[in-house]
């Protein structure tokens, strides 16, 4: 009640930095923070990876116990490449697992998504995907088509090869809709 709902009193809400309070920083997103300290390379580059795994639109401020599954995959995922960047090879190949990463994803971030994605295979790294979207499925090097149905009905390989081929497959349902499209 003290600060009202801004997490910090009056006093500390005083101080401006570029014009702006602290609770005001916290309230930019990743986009337009990096605008704001365009000229504070450290902050920048952090900020930056985030456009490539489609986040440049969280808060600052924002809690992460607020952010979705597919967020907390993306947020490491952006975490990796800006650690790679700082470390090089030196950090040896590493086995990505992402289940379901697109959830909630307009469709230019899923392009955005699969773009990194290729980054990760082009850097010497695995990326294995548990995955709905069917861009994703006709992007990948290879699928795992598991059914034929959900739950007691599924739980059997129907296909395993690329996608292209996948889309051939009658008797699978990813088969078929990737074959409608």
């Amino acid at each position: 009640e003290a600060c009202g709902g801004r997490r910090f009193g009056p006093a500390v809400r005083a101080v401006r930095h570029r014009g702006l309070s602290i609770d005001e920083v916290l309230d930019l997103t990743a986009a337009e923070a990096a605008h704001v300290f365009a000229d504070v390379p450290a902050i920048v580059t952090r900020l930056r990876a985030l456009d490539p795994v489609g986040l440049s639109y969280l808060r600052l401020g924002q809690p992460l116990s607020t952010l979705s599954g597919g967020e907390n995959q993306r947020l490491r995922l952006a975490l990796f490449f800006e650690e790679r960047g700082t470390a090089g090879a030196a950090a040896g190949p590493t086995l990505f697992l992402c289940d379901e990463p697109t959830t909630g994803l307009h469709g230019a971030d899923v392009a955005t998504l699969i773009d990194a994605f290729e980054d990760v295979v082009a850097g010497g790294d695995t990326l294995l995907v548990v995955e709905h979207h069917l861009d994703v499925i006709r992007a990948a090097d290879w699928v795992v088509d598991l059914g034929p149905e959900g739950g007691p009905g599924g739980g059997h390989v129907v296909f395993e090869g690329p996608p292209e081929a996948l889309a051939c497959v009658s008797h699978s349902h990813t088969g078929r809709a990737l074959a409608a499209t």
